[in-house]
């Protein structure tokens, strides 16, 4: 199958699957699409079971995306540099302390304390996985998905702040999520003894200060070029050759893709390059990027469904999922109320606000990204069942469900005085 014809299916179907959830469905529209693409994937599990023939083409397009390295490497710059280009970096900075301590000890904490729950727990059901497996596992579950948050929150009832700090946290913790997954995988394939510590810290500072520093020269460097003229294409352009040249760089330099992008985009978002008050192509720009974040998540969340076609089937599956929710969202509120406890007297946190932060810790594409990359193991399709489940459990339930939490949370907090 051809490049091309890939692109047209996957062009075609998200089309399709957009129109029927706006005509009928009526959900939201991240939510509504991945529902249709999963349930779409199971009819097409159970009619390739009984005819392989008849659902050829949707097969053969889901074997044929190398979801892992189409998500990592090409849309994931573009997604976070729209993201990010269209955050409010004035709230971002009064809200920055909750925001780095959230995307740095609140990962590091899920990982270890989801690995740990995960390893002794898990026995119980007869699922048996190593414990420097069950730490990979939190690991590339951890960081929340900037792109899964982004889709989903726009259309909540969230307060301004609590936004700010969620949207932050998804967009900076990918850096930290990032290099203990690298961290991991090496220990799983030689082992603890022969890690080099010292060499994993540098290959951290490289990675997360190397990528934030590239993105701001050349977020500054678009910034200027793009102020410079009026024509609004070849700001586009400009904008455009900015995501594609940092991802190449940062790629052949072994720095944070994502911390580099979305350097760039805070940086070239927050400053206006318009030259007078006739020109509005800033706003213009915004709109641009707003368009190209809606089209490329519905085609992420097609192909999120579509990997639904390549799973084989193991008994645990369910079982791996349902364990691999429950204590995801423990690691989750735990990561979130213990760093926040002893900020609390300095943050604009308090106990409704975790539970918020709690559940609209959303995962996405970036969990499954990694998880397909991870080598040919015995764990490695648990290991790929359990991110799966997290990530459409997190979607479509917590999707749907965030602004009822938003309202008890708060109704809680501020209970209707009774009447006499």
């Amino acid at each position: 199958m051809d490049l091309f014809f890939i692109i047209a299916l996957l062009i075609i179907i998200s089309a399709t699957y957009s129109y029927i959830n706006a005509r009928f469905i009526k959900l939201p529209g991240t939510i509504g699409i991945i529902s249709l693409a999963i349930g779409v994937s199971i009819i097409v599990l159970i009619i390739n079971s009984v005819n392989p023939k008849a659902a050829k083409y949707l097969t053969v397009l889901a074997k044929n995306i190398d979801f892992s390295r189409t998500v990592l490497n090409i849309m994931l710059g573009f997604l976070l540099f729209a993201g990010s280009f269209n955050l409010n970096v004035k709230r971002l900075k009064k809200e920055m302390r909750p925001v780095l301590v959230l995307s740095t000890i609140g990962v590091i904490l899920s990982t270890g304390i989801f690995g740990v729950l995960f390893y002794f727990i898990a026995p119980l059901f007869h699922i048996y996985v190593p414990l420097i497996y069950c730490l990979l596992f939190g690991a590339l579950v951890s960081p929340t998905d900037p792109v899964a948050v982004g889709a989903i929150i726009k259309n909540s009832r969230l307060p301004a702040h609590l936004e700010t700090i969620i949207s932050g946290e998804s967009l900076f913790n990918d850096g930290v999520g990032l290099v203990l997954f690298i961290t991991l995988l090496e220990i799983t394939e030689s082992g603890i003894q022969d890690i080099d510590f010292a060499n994993a810290a540098v290959l951290f500072v490289r990675e997360v200060f190397g990528g934030i520093i590239l993105g701001v020269v050349f977020g500054f460097l678009a910034f200027r070029l793009m102020r410079s003229i009026k024509d609004f294409q070849t700001i586009v352009l400009v904008s455009l050759s900015l995501v594609m040249a940092i991802s190449l760089i940062a790629n052949y330099l072994h720095l944070s893709i994502p911390l580099a992008v979305v350097s760039a985009g805070l940086f070239a978002g927050n400053r206006s390059i318009n030259l007078d008050d006739n020109e509005h192509s800033h706003q213009a720009l915004e709109r641009f990027w707003q368009l190209v974040d809606e089209l490329l998540n519905t085609i992420l969340f097609v192909m999120i469904g579509l990997q639904m076609v390549n799973f084989p089937f193991l008994n645990n599956y369910w079982m791996t999922g349902s364990l691999a929710i429950i204590l995801i969202l423990m690691a989750r509120w735990a990561s979130v109320t213990i760093p926040l406890t002893f900020l609390k007297r300095t943050l604009n946190v308090n106990y409704s606000s975790v539970k918020i932060l709690t559940w609209a810790g959303l995962r996405g594409g970036i969990s499954i990204a990694l998880a397909l990359s991870l080598p040919h193991t015995k764990y490695r399709e648990l290991i790929l069942a359990g991110s799966y489940f997290i990530v459409i459990f997190s979607i479509i339930v917590q999707g749907l469900t965030l602004n009822r939490v938003i309202n008890a949370a708060y109704k809680s907090e501020h209970p209707e005085p009774s009447k006499p």
